[in-house]
């Protein structure tokens, strides 16, 4: 016990790389995108799919990669899902049309699913001490904030000076690093009590989870009214429900759902949640903002999101260890107001609004709130969990990061089409765009301006100047939409979210007991 406590520093800087590597290859894609149209001739949807594709399996198996984790062995699990991981970036960075670059991405995004919960659950019994732990978790969080930020930099700096491989090429020295590191200094562990794999549970979990994201994906583009997006909402509650109807009469679920009924659970999941609704929504219009409206190339818009980054990085560990001494409740709600507010901001930013000014510093409050939820949050739901519900546990929070993610790019996306749309028709209906070159300008401000561009120069300043004020009215609508959202949130967990308090939860693993966050 004393070489695993000389060593817990130790563990959460290899788990810190794991984490790193998984949520970097989420958003390291983005900046790709234009050069994989150019190379590979890739159609808008396929576009969409190489970077959805990489999300939709990682959410959909994050419930088994957390259940086998504390089955298996959750070092063992990760290091073989890194091993694997690593294997299909090596596909990809050579792949040479689009259908293998979709499959090695949806591999990826799958064995990314094994590795992330396997790091929180071995975080959690690696450190008893409640002020480490909350240090621990604050590192943890910073990580994967950071690593958000970073992406589209990292992406852009290898595009300049290699071919769109290398942005999944770089990944085979950090896993290797990785892997070997984790054999070196992490301990085995596991749950204390040996249960069969829930295979009903898995399945249901698993197809419930992937239907509903699914839907959430595909919803803008096929309508959220339309009849396979209202199928699939449907099929996915179907499964989901049944889920909880099987998990809750099993002896050995893969997944106890009496944890929802815990305050702690439940509130600190929604405010994990709506952080990452929130961010995500954020980050789909600005680096559109940065590229379409100010005319930042793609590397310098990456570039101009590190601000968030640095923030992130600094103030998460600190949030976290407020929570110890002033309670996640007070400390989580506060970080969900502070996100809202940010987003008012920028509903006020216009089109030449100056970065070093109310860009840059709606971008830093923002990074503040979120650096308040992160951390703290997933602290109060990891508090909650016995043993042998690390894993799911652990599985379930990052599902609801996913999910929040996912519902912020799709519903603040499609608040901002709403205006944006009529508004781009407008502005191009008086001048001779007809048919369908007006209803292909619509889809977005870079097909808007491409149309734009073939008009007769004499009515391209004011219709440009239409077009861009449209853009602008839907980014100040979707950021509104986002802070009623969060605001709203918070609110909630203000009330539902247990206050300052101690609770001891016997985990057995590394360490022989954890004792829970306040809160």
């Amino acid at each position: 016990m004393t070489a695993v406590h000389d060593r817990r520093w130790g563990v959460l800087a290899v788990l810190s790389i794991a984490v790193f590597l998984v949520v970097v290859d989420n958003t390291v894609v983005n900046v790709a995108l234009p050069t994989l149209a150019r190379d590979m001739r890739a159609s808008n949807s396929a576009l969409q799919w190489i970077v959805d594709g990489y999300s939709l399996p990682f959410a959909g198996l994050l419930l088994a990669g957390g259940g086998l984790s504390d089955r298996l062995g959750r070092r063992r699990v990760m290091q073989s899902a890194l091993v694997a991981f690593g294997v299909f970036s090596f596909v990809a960075a050579h792949a040479t049309n689009v259908t293998t670059l979709l499959t090695a991405r949806a591999l990826m995004g799958g064995a990314a699913a094994f590795i992330f919960p396997a790091t929180l659950s071995l975080l959690t019994v690696t450190f008893d001490d409640p002020s480490e732990r909350a240090t621990a978790f604050g590192v943890w969080g910073a990580v994967a904030g950071v690593a958000i930020a970073v992406g589209p930099v990292l992406g852009g700096v290898l595009l300049v000076h290699y071919w769109f491989g290398s942005i999944f090429l770089i990944n085979l020295p950090v896993v290797v690093a990785a892997v070997a590191l984790t054999a070196w200094i992490v301990p085995e562990s596991r749950s204390p009590q040996h249960r069969r794999l829930d295979l009903p549970g898995l399945a249901l979990g698993t197809g419930g989870v992937t239907t509903l994201v699914l839907a959430i994906i595909e919803g803008p583009s096929w309508g959220w009214a339309g009849s396979t997006t209202l199928a699939l909402f449907g099929a996915a509650a179907a499964l989901l429900v049944t889920f909880v109807a099987v998990e809750s009469r099993r002896s050995g679920p893969l997944l106890d759902v009496s944890v929802f009924r815990r305050r702690a659970f439940s509130s600190g999941a929604a405010a994990v949640s709506a952080a990452y609704f929130c961010l995500f929504g954020f980050i789909f219009l600005i680096t559109q903002y940065f590229q379409l409206v100010r005319g930042y190339s793609a590397l310098s818009a990456g570039v101009h999101t590190l601000p968030f980054a640095a923030v992130a990085m600094v103030a998460t560990p600190l949030g976290a260890r407020a929570a110890v001494h002033a309670g996640a409740r007070a400390v989580v709600s506060t970080g969900l107001f502070v996100m809202g507010a940010s987003m008012v901001w920028v509903s006020r930013i216009g089109a030449g609004a100056p970065f070093f000014g109310p860009v840059i510093g709606s971008m830093m409050v923002m990074a503040l709130g979120f650096s308040l939820i992160n951390a703290p949050a997933t602290a109060a739901i990891m508090s909650t969990l016995s043993p042998e519900q690390i894993g799911a546990g652990a599985a379930t929070n990052e599902t609801t990061r996913e999910l929040g993610g996912t519902m912020g790019v799709a519903v603040i996306g499609s608040v901002f089409s709403s205006f944006f749309a009529p508004a781009v028709r407008r502005a191009l209906s008086g001048v001779g765009v007809t048919g369908s070159t007006l209803a292909h300008a619509q889809r977005s401000m870079q097909l808007a301006r491409a149309t734009v561009a073939r008009l007769p120069a004499a009515v391209q300043p004011r219709v440009a100047h239409e077009v861009t004020a449209a853009f602008i009215n839907g980014l100040h609508r979707g950021c509104l939409v986002a802070a009623l959202g969060v605001v709203s949130v918070g609110a909630v967990v203000l009330v539902a979210m247990p206050g300052r308090r101690r609770v001891r939860t016997q985990v057995v693993g590394l360490s022989p007991a954890l004792t829970a966050a306040p809160g």
